[in-house]
């Protein structure tokens, strides 16, 4: 998802030289909605993955 983010950068970045200034908003909106998507799903695993660690301790011991 990190990558789609990073895609639609380029083609903003791309879209904003060859003057397409609206169509390249739109690209960083895209981009800027696939980062915190991406962050806010790693944080949301990374605790399940702690929690699940320690279900798995507790039922080894």
């Amino acid at each position: 998802m990190i990558r789609l983010a990073i895609v639609s950068l380029v083609i903003a970045a791309v879209l904003a030289i060859l003057g397409f200034g609206g169509a390249a908003g739109t690209f960083v909106g895209i981009a800027k909605i696939l980062f915190f998507l991406a962050i806010a799903l790693f944080v949301i695993f990374l605790v399940l993955g702690l929690l699940a660690g320690k279900g798995i301790k507790n039922a080894i011991d």
